[in-house]
């Protein structure tokens, strides 16, 4: 079963998001709990961690600002 990786709201206020950078290729086996990218909203940037292990699939580009509840990737 595939994991979708969405953008996470991380504060009351936050709407948007923007992946400065994929820490893992697209293709790598991750395990849970393993960083996957960085996320920047206007506050700070945070290290979003992988839900699950499995195969990541990227749908995301870095340095596009994307609504929260976007899917950028999965775990397959």
């Amino acid at each position: 079963m595939a994991h979708e990786l969405l953008i996470p709201q991380l504060g009351v206020t936050m709407t948007e998001g923007t992946i400065t950078e994929w820490l893992v290729e697209d293709g790598e086996a991750v395990q849970e709990g393993d960083v996957l990218y960085t996320l920047a909203t206007d506050k700070t940037e945070t290290d979003i961690e992988s839900p699950a292990a499995g195969t990541l699939v990227i749908v995301g580009e870095i340095e596009v600002e994307y609504p929260v509840g976007t899917v950028v990737g999965r775990i397959e």
